[in-house]
C-alpha cells in the first residue's frame, strides 16, 4: 500500500461526493417534471415520444400498473434482442460475416441485457455483429438502466406521498431517465473517450503483421458509444472480451478514472434525490453515509490483501507474517498501467454497483480479496449499487432496520413518518431472501451435476468459488465473473439466465408492492419516542442489519470457498 494509492482513492471519493448534490438536484427536477437547462431542446422531443406512442403523460399508475408496464416492456425487449441475435447473419452491419448466435447463448444474452446484468458467456468481437452491438446491446444498456432509475423513483414517491393511490407513470419515468439523464452524459463523455483513443467506427477488423512476421487481427468498431453507457448505466458488458482491461475500451489512466466515476455517479446522486423528494435532505445523506462506509471497508480490504501478495511467491517460508510477503504485491491478472491501487478500487466499485465491468481479472485476486466483490454482490449491491437498484435495495434494508429498532424499544416502527407494518416487513424480507435462494440454490446444483462441474477450471475451494461467484453475479445482476468458468454451455447459459430473471423481477415485485402500500399511508407526527433516522445511530444500526443478514446467510458458502482457499494458501496448498 502506497501514499499514491491512498491519494487516488481519496481523490475518487471527493469527486463522487461533490457530484451528489448538483446531480441530485438536476434529477429531482427531471422526475418532478420541472424545467431544466436542457428542457428547451429536449421537452419537444419528449412530447413527440408521448404523441407517437400514445402515452398520456399526466395519467399515473398504481403499483400493479407500473409493474405490469415494466414487465411488458422487458419481455418485448427480450424478444427483439433474441431475434436480432438469431438473424444477425442475414442483417446488415456485419463486416466480419459472423454467424447467427446459438439459441441457448442468445437466450442467456437477451436475459442478461434486459435485466441490466450484461453477463457475457461469449467473446464479443467474434460473436456479435456491429448491428447487434449497437441496436441490441447498447440500446438495452440505456433502457434497462432507465428502468432501474424509474423503479427507484417509484419507491421514493411511495415514501413521499400520503393517501395516494399512484406512484407515477413508468413510461414517463423511463423516457425522462433516457432523454434527460443517460443520453446527454453519454454523448459528451463518449466524445471524450473518442478523443482519448477509443474506436468509434463501422470498419472491418484490421489485419496487422507483427515483428515476428505473424498475422494478427485487430478488432475495432463502435466502441466508445457502448463504453460510456455501460459505465454510466452500470451495465458492464464489454465491446471486447477483456472488457475495461482492453486498451481500446480503457486507453489510459484518465479514461479509467472517468469510468469509475461514471459507475457511482447516478447511484450516489439518487440518495440526494431521495432526500429532496421526501423533503428531508439529511435522510439522503444518512443513506449515502451507510453506502460510503461499506464501500471504503471493501476497497481498503482488497487493496491491503493484494498489496501483501501471495505467500507462495515470497522468498521467505510460507508461515511468515503478512508484512513480509510477495514483493510488489499480487500483479497477476492486472494491467501494469493501472497497478494494484486502481485495480483494487475498480474491482470494489464495479461490484458495489451492478456494473460488472472489470479492468483486472477477479479470478486472479487472492482469496480474501476475491471474497470482497462476492460479498458486495451477495448483499444486493446496495453500496451505491446499480442505477436505481442500489437505492431501492438499501431502502428495503432500512425498512428492516427500523423494524428491528421498533422491536428493541417496544414501539410500532416508523420510517419517514410512515408506519412500517407487517405487510411492508414481509415484502422487504421476501425481496431480500429471494436473492440467496437463487444464488445458493443454483450453486448447490451446479457443483454436484456433471454439466456444471465440467465447466470449472479449478478443483477444490477455488472451483467452488467460480461456480458460486457466477450465480451470485447473475442473480445480483452484476455480470462480472471468476474467469476460470467456461459458461458458454447449455446448462450454464440456461441456469444463469433463470438466475438473472429471478434476481431482477422477483425482487422488483415485492418492492413495488411496498411502494404502493406506503403511498397510501398518512404521515404520523413525530414524537419524543420517534427513532431518528438521519443520524449516526441509524447509520450504525443499518450497517449492522446489513452485515448480520449477509453474514448469517452467506458465511457457510464463503467458508467453503474463499475462506478455505485462504487458509490452504498459507498452508502451502494452491488450486
Amino acid at each position: 500500500m502506497t501514499a499514491n494509492g491512498f491519494i487516488q482513492i481519496a481523490l475518487y471519493c471527493v469527486i463522487v461526493t461533490l457530484l451528489v448534490r448538483p446531480f441530485g438536484y438536476y434529477m429531482t427536477r427531471v422526475f418532478n417534471g420541472e424545467r431544466t437547462l436542457l428542457s428547451i431542446v429536449l421537452r419537444p422531443i419528449e412530447r413527440a415520444f408521448y404523441f407517437v406512442s400514445g402515452v398520456r403523460e399526466h395519467e399515473e399508475q398504481d403499483w400493479r400498473g407500473y409493474g405490469l408496464a415494466m414487465l411488458t416492456f422487458s419481455v418485448a425487449g427480450f424478444i427483439v434482442l433474441y431475434a436480432l441475435q438469431r438473424l444477425q447473419a442475414v442483417l446488415p452491419f456485419n463486416p466480419q460475416q459472423l454467424d447467427a448466435v446459438a439459441p441457448d447463448l442468445a437466450f442467456n444474452t437477451s436475459v442478461s441485457f434486459v435485466t441490466n446484468t450484461n453477463w457475457q458467456s461469449y467473446v464479443p468481437e467474434t460473436t456479435m455483429s456491429y448491428l447487434t452491438q449497437m441496436a441490441g446491446l447498447t440500446m438495452h444498456n440505456f433502457v434497462s438502466a432507465a428502468t432501474g432509475i424509474a423503479l427507484a423513483i417509484a419507491l421514493v414517491r411511495g415514501f413521499a406521498r400520503r393517501s395516494a393511490h399512484t406512484i407515477g407513470n413508468f413510461w414517463v419515468d423511463m423516457t425522462r431517465a433516457v432523454l434527460y439523464v443517460l443520453l446527454p452524459i453519454s454523448i459528451v463523455v463518449g466524445l471524450v473517450f473518442v478523443w482519448q483513443g477509443m474506436p468509434q467506427n463501422l470498419n472491418p477488423y484490421v489485419e496487422a503483421t507483427t515483428l515476428e512476421g505473424a498475422k494478427q487481427v485487430i478488432a475495432q468498431g463502435p466502441t466508445a458509444s457502448q463504453e460510456v453507457i455501460k459505465m454510466l448505466g452500470t451495465n458492464g458488458g464489454g465491446f471486447f472480451n477483456a472488457n475495461s482491461a482492453h486498451p481500446y475500451e480503457n486507453p489510459n489512466a484518465l479514461t479509467n478514472f472517468i469510468q469509475i466515476v461514471l459507475i457511482f455517479s447516478i447511484g450516489a446522486a439518487l440518495t440526494n434525490v431521495f432526500g429532496r423528494m421526501i423533503g428531508k435532505e439529511r435522510q439522503g445523506w444518512a443513506i449515502f453515509a451507510v453506502m460510503g462506509i461499506l464501500f471504503l471497508a471493501g476497497a481498503f480490504t482488497v487493496y491491503a490483501v493484494e498489496s501483501h501478495g501471495n505467500p507462495a511467491f515470497a522468498d521467505l517460508p510460507v508461515n511468515v507474517a503478512p508484512s513480509a510477503l510477495q514483493a510488489g504485491g499480487n500483479m497477476e491478472g492486472k494491467e501494469v498501467r493501472f497497478g494494484i491501487a486502481n485495480s483494487s478500487l475498480f474491482s470494489t466499485i464495479t461490484t458495489d454497483a451492478s456494473c460488472g465491468a472489470v479492468n483486472t481479472m477477479h479470478d486472479s485476486l487472492l482469496p480474501l480479496a476475491g471474497m470482497v466483490p462476492m460479498i458486495n454482490i451477495m448483499l444486493g449491491e446496495i453500496i451505491f449499487g446499480g442505477v436505481g437498484s442500489g437505492l431501492y435495495g438499501m431502502l428495503l434494508f432500512a425498512i428492516v432496520a427500523v423494524f428491528v429498532a421498533g422491536l428493541m424499544v417496544g414501539r410500532t416502527p416508523e420510517y419517514l413518518g410512515k408506519k412500517i407494518e407487517a405487510k411492508e416487513v414481509k415484502m422487504a424480507m421476501l425481496a431480500i431472501l429471494i436473492l440467496p435462494l437463487s444464488m445458493l440454490g443454483f450453486t448447490a446444483i451446479a457443483v454436484v451435476v456433471a454439466p456444471g462441474l465440467a465447466s470449472l477450471a479449478n478443483a477444490g475451494p477455488h472451483g467452488f468459488s467460480e461456480a458460486l461467484y457466477a450465480y451470485v453475479s447473475a442473480t445480483g445482476n452484476n455480470g462480472s465473473a471468476f474467469a476460470g468458468l467456461s459458461a458458454n454451455t447449455p446448462f450454464w447459459n440456461t441456469t444463469l439466465g433463470l438466475a438473472m430473471w429471478i434476481g431482477r423481477f422477483l425482487f422488483i415485485a415485492p418492492m413495488l408492492a411496498i411502494a404502493g402500500s406506503l403511498a397510501g399511508k398518512k404521515l404520523v407526527p413525530a414524537s419524543a419516542g420517534t427513532f431518528p433516522t438521519d443520524g449516526g445511530l441509524f447509520v450504525g444500526l443499518l450497517i449492522g442489519v446489513i452485515l448480520i443478514i449477509g453474514g448469517l446467510t452467506f458465511f457457510p458458502a464463503l467458508a467453503l470457498g474463499p475462506i478455505e482457499e485462504h487458509l490452504a494458501m498459507y498452508a502451502g496448498l494452491l488450486y
